[in-house]
């Protein structure tokens, strides 16, 4: 083989080197490669939720709710987690609603969400803003569902976790 011969292997030896790994990745980052959403379904009791009204006894915009409730399984037998929020009231006329933030403290780690709550018991869906342990890095999305006897005196948080 001529010089010119060895040095056009070598290079070629060393960008396939080179372009592998980055092929590899971009393989993986392909839509039919991309994971599957992780569910995690509990229920919280509200048994702390507590309204502040700046204009008693009228609902007016401004309003605090605070809370900090125990957290249970999906088959709500058993508590596995609390969490700790609050919610502005937004809307004080018709179907009244919070913007709210709240963290859930879950075995392992944390996970945050943000967005509506209706004191109708409508369901919503909050934006997960983040997390700690080993939900560092959540991305998606929580639908809050009204349940229990009176319906919202318990919460389904069913969190879908793209990320």
């Amino acid at each position: 083989m001529t010089r010119n011969g060895k040095l056009v292997t070598a290079a070629g030896a060393v960008i396939a080197l080179v372009l592998a790994p980055v092929a590899a990745v971009a393989g993986t980052s392909s839509p039919s490669a991309a994971h599957r959403p992780v569910i995690i379904h509990v229920v919280e009791h509200a048994i702390t939720d507590t309204v502040q009204e700046f204009h008693p006894p009228k609902n007016s915009r401004g309003d605090v709710l605070g809370f900090h409730n125990p957290v249970y399984n999906a088959a709500n037998t058993r508590q596995v987690a609390t969490d700790n929020g609050y919610c502005i009231r937004t809307v004080a006329t018709g179907m009244t609603e919070w913007e709210c933030t709240w963290t859930t403290l879950l075995p392992g780690g944390h996970i945050t969400v943000e967005g509506p709550f209706f004191d109708n018991g409508t369901n919503t869906t909050l934006a997960i803003t983040g997390g700690t342990g080993r939900y560092t890095g959540a991305e998606g999305s929580m639908l809050l569902h009204a349940t229990g006897h009176p319906v919202g005196s318990e919460f389904d948080f069913i969190f879908t976790l793209t990320r």
